[in-house]
Order: C-alpha cells, then structure tokens, then sequence
C-alpha cells in the first residue's frame, strides 16, 4: 500500500511538474524577437513557391548541433536561406504570415508548443487507441498552424455537452433528493461529499478500452470507447495543451459515461484513501473512510435503478428547510437594519453645525440627493435579496463571521462576560462557565500549563468573554484590562475543535473589541504563539505596536517562542456589524457608479467648429467633458514637468521594454498570469500586470509621460513579490528584473524622479 501511494503522489508531482513546464515553455517562445518567432512557424508551414511542391515544413539549411553546445551562438535565420528538403525560401514557407499581428504569432506558437508535446506523446504512448487520438489531434494543431485559424474538434465525436442532465446536475439533485430531511450539520456534509465526489471525477484519468475489453459486452465495450474517445479529445489532452477547447468530465457527460466508470473509480478511490488514511488529520479520515462509502453506496443505488428521479430532466428538488429558514432570517435581519447600514453604522460623534455660507447650503442640497438616491439603491439590493431566496443565505464571498452572525440573531448562540470576585457572591451560573471555559482553554491550548490555565481565568483581576452554545461555553478569550494605560492584555483565546471554522472567532474578537470601546480601552496586545499569529493578523493585530512600551513596560510579561502582537480600536465602529457595513457600501458604490456610468454614457453631437477656422479649442468645450468629472486646469499656461516629444519618448520607452522583455529573467512576466494554473492568484492580486499588457499599452498611447510607465513596470514587480514567498525563483526574478529596469532608465537619463 505505501508503495501505491508513493507512485500515486510522484505521479501527481510529475504532472504538475509537466504542466508547469509546459507554460514555462510557451512564456519563453513567446519572448522571442519576431525572426526567431517566424523561423520557428516556417517548421510547421508548407512551401507556397510551386503548387508542385510538396514540402510540409522549412527545414534549416543549418541546423544545430545535436545536443547543443553551451557557448554556441544561436543563430537566426533570415527569409532567403533555402530549405534543406525543397530549397525554397524561408519566405515562401511563411508568406501567409506576413500581415499576421504579433499577438496571433504568439497564439500560433502556443500551437507549436502543444504539436511537439502531442508529437511526444503519440511516439511513447503504447495503447493504439489512444495513440490514434493523439495523432489525430496532432494533425489538428499543424493544420490551424497553416490555415490561421483556431482548433475545432469535428466529425462523428458531436459537440459537448453529450447528455442531458449532466453529472454534476445529476449528483447535485441526489443530495436534494435523498438528504433534505437531514439536520443541518449532516446536510452540509453530504453536501461536501458531493463535491469531493466531483472534484475526483473531473481530475480521473479513465482506463484504455484495451484495458476493460475483457470486462464489457461488445456494444458495452464500443459506447465505451467513443466516451473515451471524447474524455481524451475535450477534457484529457485540453488540460496540459490549452489551445484546445476544455470542458470539465461533470458537465459534458452524464448517467452513461458514469455507470461505465463508477465501480472502478469507487474502489481506486476507497483504495487511495486507505492508503493514505495514517498522513489524514482526524476528521478528514472519519469523513473520507466512515461517511464516504456510505455515500457511494447511497449514490450508486441511484445511478443504476432504472426508476431513480434525479435523472429526469425536469426534477427539482426541495431546498432543505434549515436553509430557506436561514434565508429568510437573514433577510428580515437586513430589512430591519437596511437603511443604517447602507449609510454606514457609526457611534455618535460631536460635530459642528454647518455654516449658512451658499457653499454651505449647496453641499447640504446635494448630501439630501444623495440620501434619497442611496435609500432607493439600498431598496433594490433589499428587493434583489429577496427575489433570490435560499441562494441569498450564503452570498459570494461571504464574510467568515456571517453564519455566527445569522446563529446569535437567531438565539442559537450567545455571549456573555463572565469573572469569578472575592468580595461578592459568584452566581452558580457564572462558576460552571468558568469551569467549562477552563476545560476548553486547557484542551485547545496543551502547550500551556493546566494550572497556569485554571490560575487566570479564576483570578477576580481577569475577566472571560464566553461563547455560550446551548447553555455551555464552546469557547472564549480571557483578558485582563488596564483602565489606567489605556490597552488590555489578551492572555488566551481558544474555540473548541469540533466548532471551529464557522466564524465564531472572528465574531468573538469582534464583540470583545465592541466590549472594550464602551468601556473607553482601544488597544488590545497580546503574545502571540507560532500557531495563533494568523488568527490575530486576520482580527487587525500587528506586530508594529501604536503603544510605546513605556505604556506597557511592567505590566504584562514576556513569553519564550511568543510574538507580541497589538491592535488599536477605532471607536467610531461597531465591529460585530464591520463587516455587513463595509459590504453594503460596496454594493452601495457600486450602484451608484452603474448610475453615473448611465448617465455620461450620452451620444453627443460632433464639433463644427473646425469647419468655421479654428484650429483648436480649449478641452472643457468638449461636449460631454464637464459632466464626466473634467476639471480644468487653474493655469492654463503651465507646462507639465514631463512635457516632451510623444515620438521621442514612445521611442525610448520601447526601447526599454524590449531590453526588459528580452533579460533572463523577464519569462515570469511576458503574459498575465493563466487563472487554470494559479486559481487563487487574481484573489489576491487585484491589479495584475505584465509585459503583454504594457506592450498593449505602448501601442495604444497610454504612456504620455513616464511616470506612468514606471508605475506599471513598478506595480508588476510589488505584485510579484507580494504573491510570491523571497525564496522562490519567481521573487527572485522580480529583484533581479526590476534592478536591470532601474539601470536602463539611468542609461536613459529617466531616472531623475522615481
């Protein structure tokens, strides 16, 4: 079984391995100049010069020495070297590409990429079925090489999808259908297990018919074998050559192509995970070897019972009464708050009376359009809300604490701050959370003595925020405050295991943060282990402190391995609603810019006045200028710092970005970052930029003074860095590029002002 294992994990590595290669590769042929890139076409091009001529591809009169020397010269060649096979032209090979835009060569020589890995492919696969798709495919991709256009699988195999419902439709109606009744908790995890169920499918590779001829019928073996056949040419091959249309296995296939491969994927699949079971936390084995097989057992029954309902086209299932439940909660909560938080919920603050001055007045006639225009807005967002029902509950990027948020509005949870006193009587209630509090910290936090634990949270100096769940504490942060400097030390903060991951630290921190801002204390600091930095960096805290420690000097100790860690409140916020309002005026703003949009979207009449003379006119004059925002300039004779020759400068800041594109270490940079390869990247990224895009912007005249270009060049260096951990190649890549910029702009005299 270990070996299994490890086979199976250097296999997944390869293929990542593989893929990265591949896109490594494309990013460098890309980066080419245009001779080599039009050398590298002519391989693949058929001669033009005869119509007699039968020659498939350019052949270099000169080729390289095979392997290739390191310090050999690499040499490119020009349009008259002959062709070794047919000794015409280089040019007459490509003449079809003369008037093609750089951008088509690119996607041309992604083409090229993938013909020579299928061209791999077909010389060391051994199965002659998939061999022939390989070859097939292959001949594809030469001939859009030729023709300029772009890859289309046709003839017998149809177009996608081939079934109707699909798999995905079909697994999704089996939760609705078979586990509605469930508690919630049970719900979400069958919920999860379909997923998982999914995902697996959508990343199989399926067995060669050769494989499973033994095992199927004839007519079995050849519905098999055109399913295949289409896994290979739409889902398989498209997922490491992606000039070929893609299409996950879920969506295109259907109860067909899954009753010929479930009985062989469930056990591959159950086999791997025992395998696998001693590296799994917990409560993923539990999940993976105790519920999983029940719900393949549950799914399979379904898939092939002649008489199963959610196969019909036209089933629809009943959405689980906790989330229509929760659904309406939710939306008779934002009713009741809608139009505080549309504006923003802040605590009362002093403010003077606006003066009476016109400007004065002005201001208040438009902060009243305004007031009206964001109710209307903040009433279609109410409205939207509830024309979509249960799929409201748990809306796109949801905040981590809204389902804490929607249990406490509910009653399922409560909080409640709690300490134990030597001058007055502790109520019974209040010592058994002390007691339990003590439990959990004491479990979540082994690292920690248990009765330094149990010494604290009894200490009448100390206070408890509890969490309280069904009458007992699940968690809680134990704090001791210092009214007198101003901050408040957070000694433990802790959840237990088995309700984590459902926001309820967040919303924790977030009513201690509220607690302290009535009490008039806006710094928290804490000394924070290796394991609970995240959290705290998640909930504001820092390590850069606001508080000298002259503040805090003697009143908190140090902890070995600890980092300490501070947070400054503001108290014009209330934390437990943060994060609802920040995301109502997202929608807010983005409503209104939708409105203005439509508004300055306005066709207007072209200018006659040039007809009349005039030569030119002043930029406010334009109609439709002035509405956009255009504020003219109060000095209209002043000339900007950066006012030079357009040509001179489109010349220079070319030059330097081809300097920049052809360095070493530019590959990481040549073209945006592919969203199938990095997932996540534009989540985290939210202004991307490489040199594909510049170049674009070089072309169209965006850069009309320098400082624009550095600022991009700027913003692809901060984003790589920002991605990417100082120890890989591609941080590295971005120091070193961004030092070889710098030096051009200083043999460019541009350097003056960065």
């Amino acid at each position: 079984a270990d070996s299994a294992d490890k086979k199976a994990e250097d296999a997944i590595k390869q293929k990542q391995g593989n893929l990265q290669r591949i896109q490594n590769r494309k990013q460098s042929v890309r980066a080419w100049p245009v001779d080599k890139k039009i050398e590298k076409l002519g391989i693949y091009s058929s001669c033009k010069a005869e119509e007699s001529c039968k020659c498939n591809g350019w052949k270099n009169p000169n080729p390289q020495p095979n392997p290739p020397k390191p310090d050999a010269p690499a040499l490119v060649s020009s349009l008259d070297d002959p062709c070794r096979g047919c000794e015409h032209r280089l040019g007459d090979h490509v003449s079809h590409l003369e008037k093609v835009g750089e951008e088509e060569l690119d996607r041309l020589l992604g083409i090229v990429v993938d013909v020579e890995n299928l061209f791999m492919c077909v010389h060391k696969e051994e199965d002659s079925d998939t061999k022939q798709v390989y070859f097939y495919l292959f001949k594809l991709l030469r001939k859009c090489i030729l023709q300029l256009s772009k890859p289309e699988v046709e003839g017998p195999l149809g177009k996608p999808p081939y079934e109707k419902p699909s798999i995905a439709k079909g697994v999704t109606n089996f939760v609705l259908y078979k586990f509605t009744h469930l508690p919630p908790k049970e719900w979400q995890m069958m919920y999860d297990l379909a997923k998982m169920f999914l995902h697996c499918l959508n990343h199989w590779k399926l067995e060669t018919p050769s494989t499973r001829k033994h095992h199927m019928s004839q007519e079995e073996l050849s519905a098999y074998k055109v399913n295949y056949t289409r896994w290979l040419c739409f889902c398989h091959v498209p997922a490491f050559c992606d000039s070929l249309p893609h299409f996950d296995n879920t969506l295109i296939f259907g109860r067909t192509f899954l009753k010929s491969v479930f009985q062989t994927m469930r056990k591959q699949l159950l086999d791997k995970f025992k395998a696998e079971k001693d590296k799994m936390p917990p409560e993923k084995r539990t999940l993976v070897l105790t519920h999983f097989p029940r719900f393949l057992t549950l799914l399979e029954e379904e898939i092939y019972s002649p008489n199963s309902p959610i196969w019909d086209p036209e089933f629809t299932g009943k959405t689980p009464a906790h989330v229509v439940a929760a659904a309406q909660a939710q939306a008779q909560a934002q009713d009741s708050s809608a139009a505080a938080a549309g504006l923003g919920k802040k605590r009362p603050v002093d403010s003077d009376e606006a003066s009476d001055q016109p400007e004065a007045k002005r201001r208040r006639s438009e902060d009243d359009n305004l007031d009206e225009i964001v109710a209307e807005i903040v009433a279609d967002i109410e409205d939207s809300k509830r024309n979509q029902g249960s799929q409201s509950m748990f809306p796109e990027h949801a905040p981590r604490d809204e389902a804490a948020k929607l249990e406490e509005k509910k009653g399922l949870i409560e909080f409640h701050c709690v300490a134990n006193s030597l001058t007055e009587k502790v109520p019974r209630q209040t010592m058994l959370w002390l007691i339990a509090l003590q439990n959990v910290f004491s479990h979540q936090l082994p690292r920690m003595p248990k009765e330094y634990i149990t010494r604290l949270v009894f200490d009448p100096k100390h206070k408890n925020l509890a969490l309280v769940k069904n009458g007992k504490p699940i968690g809680g942060i134990c704090f001791r405050m210092f009214p007198s400097q101003g901050f408040s030390e957070i000694v433990f903060c802790a959840v237990t295991s088995n309700e984590q991951v459902k926001g309820y630290g967040t919303h924790l921190m977030n009513h201690l943060k509220d607690f302290h801002i009535r009490n008039g204390i806006h710094h928290f600091l804490t000394f924070a282990d290796e394991f609970a930095v995240g959290y705290f960096k998640k909930q504001g805290f820092s390590k850069d402190l606001k508080l000298p420690k002259s503040v805090y000097g003697g009143y908190i100790k140090d902890y070995e391995g600890a980092t300490l860690m501070g947070c400054e409140l503001n108290p014009k916020i209330v934390y437990v609603e943060f994060t609802a309002v920040v995301r109502r005026q997202k929608e807010i703003l983005k409503k209104l810019v939708e409105r203005k949009q439509a508004e300055i979207r306005k066709v207007h009449s072209g200018l006659t006045c040039f007809r009349d003379g005039e030569t030119e006119i002043p930029i406010e004059n334009i109609p439709g200028i002035l509405e956009t925002g255009y504020v003219p300039p109060q000095n209209k004779n002043s000339r900007s710092e950066d006012k030079v020759d357009q040509e001179t400068l489109y010349n220079t800041l070319k030059a330097i970005m081809h300097a920049c594109k052809t360095c070493q270490y530019s590959w990481p940079f040549l073209t945006p970052v592919d969203r199938k390869v990095v997932p996540d990247y534009y989540d985290h990224i939210k202004f991307p930029m490489d040199f594909k895009t510049m170049s674009e912007r070089l072309k169209a005249n965006y850069y009309v003074n320098k400082r624009l270009f550095i600022a991009d060049m700027k913003r692809m260096f901060t984003n790589c860095k920002a991605y990417n951990a100082p120890d890989t190649e591609y941080y590295n890549c971005a120091v070193n590029l961004e030092k070889f910029f710098l030096n051009k702009l200083r043999d460019h005299n541009l350097v003056d002002k960065l």
